[in-house]
């Protein structure tokens, strides 16, 4: 299985390859103010599942901690996927891919929850325990 995204604009495009390694939502205050939304849902590939289709030309990266490179589209400033290289995962906005049958399966860092959801599913204080969080789960 294969899911073709962009960015707004279209220059840049990519494939993800297979099924996601995990989904969710993150609500730390990077990731809202990056995505300019309450809440970031996210979409978590093997590095080498994803790759740029065009535009690499103008895919730009900005590192605000080394944990995070975002890459976004120079053209029109569309968020197209972040790096994480010390998880050895990228992930790619699940807006990024609408192909993609978005299915969360946990929240993470809902400690900096702005806007609380009531879904069942598990809400961790931080980040998972094999990530380098507490594994907290904190409740709904």
């Amino acid at each position: 299985m294969s899911y073709q995204g962009a960015c707004f604009c279209g220059a840049v495009t990519i494939t993800a390859s297979g099924e996601p390694e995990g989904m969710g939502y993150c609500h730390c205050s990077s990731c809202r103010s990056w995505s300019g939304g309450p809440v970031n849902a996210f979409t978590l590939w093997k590095p080498e599942a994803v790759q740029v289709t065009g535009g690499a030309d103008v895919l730009a990266t900005f590192i605000k901690n080394p944990m995070s490179e975002r890459k976004f589209c120079a053209k029109c400033g569309g968020h197209v996927m972040t790096n994480h290289p010390g998880l050895g995962l990228v992930d790619v906005f699940a807006s990024t891919i609408p192909g993609l049958a978005f299915a969360p399966g946990v929240h993470i860092n809902y400690a900096e929850t702005v806007l609380p959801m009531k879904d069942g599913l598990p809400k961790l204080k931080d980040f998972p325990a094999e990530f380098g969080g507490s594994g907290e789960a904190v409740p709904e």
